[in-house]
């Protein structure tokens, strides 16, 4: 896991650690008060939450990340902010886009705190994509005020019980499920060319497509899987997929994903010797469930029971 700490009042260090750490920026002269900076950054290789707290204005000019950059700001204000055809000023409660991964942008930080999600663009069309071209995002402010909650709940999830544990982080199954939601809850925030475009499905609904599909789940939910992978297997595109999905299970591929997941977690939870010391924890992160509470809700819906009581031999 990648992690970055900075704290600093000395503004000629702050200007030339953010240039380093993320792309060209100019922290405005004269300016009055406190000279503050702190920063915190959690990630993994497909993604990163990075926490600020800038006591001053800064004026910002970045170059093209090639990763999708999001905004949540908590206090203060971030002005003048504009790229290719964009311009905008975000306040406390905004969940914005930045600009797409291949343009540059600009504008102005005013004594503010926020975060900077980023993640690798690929991921959008892992979870929908068909592969014959990327998923672009269209707009840089969510579809509506819901949208944006739930995207900005989805980031404090993965900061606060993802990527602040380096031991549920790095395991392979818990990085590919928390990126996959990520991009989910970003593609279902913002307008994009997955979502908003027609589909045509034909003969690729056929059942045969859900054999296909349903036996590389159950084959490889052990590792980590995307839609893609699961579409590449089934022979059909992301978006035939999960219309098959849709029309002859009424689930998606992912929660099909989840639920034999599961179900090799409760097969784990009732062989497990109970004093061999191994907890409820160990087992759901190692079939990729990351957050012990929503784990322990799932299983009861699912079993009628806790996990620890299946642990327990009950």
């Amino acid at each position: 896991m990648d992690t970055l700490t900075f704290d600093s009042r000395d503004l000629d260090v702050t200007e030339d650690f953010l240039s380093r750490a993320y792309a060209r920026m100019r922290i405005a002269s004269g300016t009055p008060g406190s000279t503050r900076a702190q920063i915190h950054r959690a990630g993994i290789p497909t993604m990163s939450v990075d926490e600020l707290a800038l006591d001053f204005e800064m004026a910002y000019s970045v170059s093209p990340l090639g990763r999708i950059c999001l905004c949540v700001v908590h206090e203060g204000t971030v002005r003048d902010h504009g790229f290719q055809g964009v311009e905008d000023s975000f306040g406390p409660g905004d969940v914005v886009l930045f600009a797409p991964p291949d343009l540059p942008y600009a504008g102005r930080i005013c004594n503010a705190r926020y975060n900077i999600t980023m993640l690798d663009p690929a991921l959008l069309a892992q979870v929908a994509g068909d592969g014959s071209r990327p998923v672009r995002l269209t707009g840089h402010r969510p579809r509506s005020a819901a949208a944006a909650r739930h995207l900005s709940r989805t980031i404090a999830h993965l900061r606060d019980d993802v990527l602040s544990d380096a031991e549920i982080a790095d395991q392979p199954l818990i990085a590919a499920t928390a990126a996959q939601h990520l991009a989910a809850s970003v593609l279902a925030a913002f307008p994009n060319t997955a979502l908003d475009e027609p589909a045509a499905h034909g003969t690729e609904a056929h059942p045969a497509v859900l054999r296909r599909a349903l036996a590389y789940i159950d084959d490889h939910a052990d590792q980590p899987v995307t839609v893609a992978d699961i579409a590449a297997a089934a022979h059909v595109t992301v978006r035939a997929l999960q219309y098959a999905f849709r029309r002859h299970l009424d689930t998606t591929p992912l929660a099909q994903l989840r639920r034999v997941r599961l179900a090799h977690a409760h097969h784990e939870l009732v062989a497990a010797d109970p004093g061999s010391g191994i907890t409820v924890t160990e087992i759901a992160a190692r079939w990729g469930f990351h957050h012990p509470g929503r784990f322990a809700s799932l299983y009861r819906d699912t079993y009628r029971k806790a996990p620890h009581e299946a642990l327990a031999g009950g």
